[in-house]
């Protein structure tokens, strides 16, 4: 009887409660409250390297991973509750993923019928310097670090504390997706073949399925650019699921790399995409343009996401 009431006791203490999916800490205010924080956080950082300040994205998300790391060592998250943890399983695993996208890639820009997804304009405007700038710089800082750290390491292990990881994966893997709302706009307009793939009108367009709708003029409708934006929050919120789980096999080092991977290679693999008629002897259109290019969409991430899991199954059991 004493040692159940000190066993009681104790757990009260520590502010611990059991669930089906074993002990978890108690929600206090104070963790609300750096969650709150978590999201707010990762909230201005979209706003600023998506309109702002797209240049600065590398500097604005190193100074974001600290703050999100800051609050979580605050509220008590370890190292390796964050995800730092399996760095040699995780390399592993990342590699054979990031091989898996460099083949999915390939077959992409050499089947006719799916060339045309790889030709992001943006990407395709940019000199060689800035290229190598966006696939070295801009990619693994600005956009790989935060979004791993943010979504699968400070917002993943601040939710499984209190609700277990299924709902740690459900809640940051939404969140993820809804990130994806600005650079899903900015989508439609560098690569709109694969934005009517992503609003479920793929078939549309010119013969090739590239170039403008016959008899439309204009921007894209209200419904066109909600269409396309649902698309990209749903495609990139599965991807999520399955970055998490690599987080869970391989800590955040498996997502990591072959985040890189998606994203980096979109830009070699938008050069080496041979040009459609309707691109033939034409300036790319975005020339210039103010807003940070992201050559493999979220959409084709998805894709290669999804090809690629096949592919690493024997490694990450």
């Amino acid at each position: 009887m004493r040692a159940t009431r000190r066993a009681c006791s104790g757990r009260v203490a520590l502010g611990v409660v059991r669930g089906a999916g074993g002990e978890r800490e108690a929600v206090t205010p104070e963790r609300w409250a750096t969650l709150a924080g978590a999201v707010a956080t990762l909230a201005a950082a979209n706003v600023l390297n998506n309109r702002v300040a797209p240049r600065l994205a590398p500097l604005t998300s190193a100074v974001t991973v600290a703050a999100l790391l800051a609050m979580a060592r605050r509220s008590g998250v370890s190292w390796s509750e964050v995800g730092f943890h399996e760095r040699s399983r995780g390399l592993l695993i990342g590699g054979v993923l990031a091989s898996a996208v460099a083949g999915v890639y390939a077959a992409g820009i050499a089947i006719p019928a799916t060339r045309r997804f790889f030709r992001d304009e943006r990407a395709l405007s940019l000199s060689r310097a800035r290229a190598i700038e966006e696939a070295l710089l801009q990619v693994p800082v600005g956009t790989v670090l935060l979004e791993e750290v943010g979504f699968r390491g400070v917002l993943h292990a601040l939710v499984a504390r209190s609700h277990g990881p299924v709902t740690a994966t459900a809640v940051s893997s939404a969140l993820f997706g809804l990130w994806h709302v600005l650079p899903a706009i900015d989508m439609m307009a560098a690569n709109p073949a694969l934005s009517r793939l992503a609003s479920g009108e793929a078939g549309e367009g010119g013969p090739t399925g590239e170039g403008p709708v016959p008899g439309r003029r204009g921007g894209p409708s209200a419904r066109e650019v909600s269409r396309v934006v649902a698309g990209s929050v749903a495609a990139t919120a599965v991807a999520g699921v399955f970055f998490c789980e690599l987080r869970r096999r391989g800590g955040l080092a498996a997502p990591s790399l072959f985040h890189f991977a998606t994203n980096s290679l979109g830009y070699l693999f938008a050069r080496l995409a041979p040009a459609g008629p309707d691109h033939a002897g034409g300036e790319p259109s975005h020339r210039g343009s103010g807003n940070r290019p992201r050559a493999a969409s979220s959409i084709v991430t998805s894709t290669a996401t999804a090809s690629a899991a096949s592919s690493a199954t024997s490694t990450t059991s």
